[in-house]
């Protein structure tokens, strides 16, 4: 005999062996077995594949179709078959782009009475497919199956091309994408185009400007998770990237992967504008700024604006007076990192700037100038 799941009292029944559908109680498979019992001379017309029972003898052979695999009725508009004519007339919905199903909370329309019926659920709040070695919920049994490969392991979609296995086929479908190079999701904004849908999500956020992640250890905030948890490494001091070549250690892979540019003298980012190459994306987009102008960043004190934020950070202090970069020879604080690059050329003996004029070298750029005037005649 079939054994029926419980989850809070209400059953689950198990897939069918031939179609795989999955029902809770209150679905057509536990009516229909409650009314076979009860009404059972009312239906003598029986399946003989899973003992179904029906009324009529047409009904039976529309359920036939079902084991057999037989799809009748095909579409006009694009050849897709199916085993029932009320399927097909469903499935016509989504070329005439007719949504006869409402919402009555929200307002938002459906091709089928069935998916109103799984939205509305997010309305409501119920869950009713249970995970059993989690006790995660979810509103459709779709994303229980989904869910449960998670705990199974189980990747039974794989790629032809390269072999990486999956265990959605809508990930694999995904996956193709990187072979084929196709970017079916644009955004609309800004045109840019993406192999999955999930990076165009993340990518909105630029343009909406959310940052809902937010550090609570220095209040910075970030449009992505994955990015906040790779900025809390910068305050752990934490540096699990370590460089084979010469040892360096990096917070973040990308990080990583940038400073092997150093070894390999690669420079795979191009300028589509003067062809100027760099090692690193950021580093072209920073350069990209030479081009347009664009100041994104704006001082909420003075209103200055400025190319990049990080200009914009250290423009800060000018307001706050604060001086974050102190020198260890002398103790003096600036407040840009370069300015205090500056600085240190006064404790050694390195003189890099040279005097077109005479070749004398200087220590820093305003000897240089200073310099400079004695060459300068009335």
């Amino acid at each position: 005999m079939t054994n029926v799941k419980v989850h809070d009292g209400k059953q689950v029944w198990p897939p069918c062996d031939v179609s795989g559908l999955v029902y809770s109680v209150n679905t057509t498979i536990g009516k229909r077995a409650s009314s076979n019992n009860n009404n059972a001379a009312d239906k003598p017309f029986h399946c003989k594949v899973c003992g179904s029972a029906f009324s009529y003898a047409t009904s039976l052979k529309r359920h036939m179709l079902v084991h057999t695999g037989e799809k009748r009725f095909p579409c006009e508009t694009c050849g897709m078959r199916f085993t029932e004519n009320s399927i097909l007339k469903q499935h016509m919905l989504t070329h005439s782009g007719e949504r006869p199903f409402g919402c009555d909370v929200c307002e938002k329309t459906f091709f089928r009475r069935s998916h109103l019926k799984q939205h509305k659920r997010i309305h409501s709040g119920v869950k009713p497919f249970i995970c059993e070695v989690c006790g995660a919920n979810f509103f459709r049994s779709s994303s229980l199956k989904s869910h449960i490969l998670v705990h199974t392991g189980e990747k039974s979609y794989r790629c032809e091309i390269c072999g990486a296995s999956f265990s959605q086929n809508s990930s694999r479908k995904q996956h193709l994408f990187s072979h084929t190079g196709q970017k079916p999701f644009r955004c609309e904004i800004c045109e840019a185009r993406f192999s999955r849908s999930s990076n165009l999500k993340k990518h909105a956020l630029i343009h909406s400007g959310e940052r809902p992640f937010l550090c609570e250890i220095c209040g910075d905030t970030f449009s992505q998770r994955s990015v906040l948890k790779q900025h809390t490494l910068t305050h752990t001091g934490e540096k699990p990237f370590h460089c084979d070549f010469c040892d360096s250690r990096f917070s973040q892979l990308a990080g990583l992967r940038q400073h092997m540019f150093i070894h390999t003298k690669e420079k795979p980012f191009q300028c589509d504008i003067c062809e100027t190459k760099f090692s690193w994306k950021s580093a072209l987009k920073q350069h990209m700024v030479t081009h347009t102008g664009e100041k994104r960043f704006s001082c909420d004190v003075c209103r200055s604006k400025f190319s990049h934020r990080a200009t914009l950070k250290q423009h800060m202090f000018t307001h706050t007076g604060e001086k974050p970069h102190s020198c260890e020879v002398c103790s003096s604080k600036f407040s840009t990192s370069s300015n205090l690059k500056k600085h240190m050329l006064t404790h050694n003996d390195d003189k890099v700037f040279s005097c077109h004029v005479c070749s004398a070298l200087f220590s820093s750029p305003s000897n240089l100038n200073e310099h400079m005037k004695t060459h300068i005649t009335d």
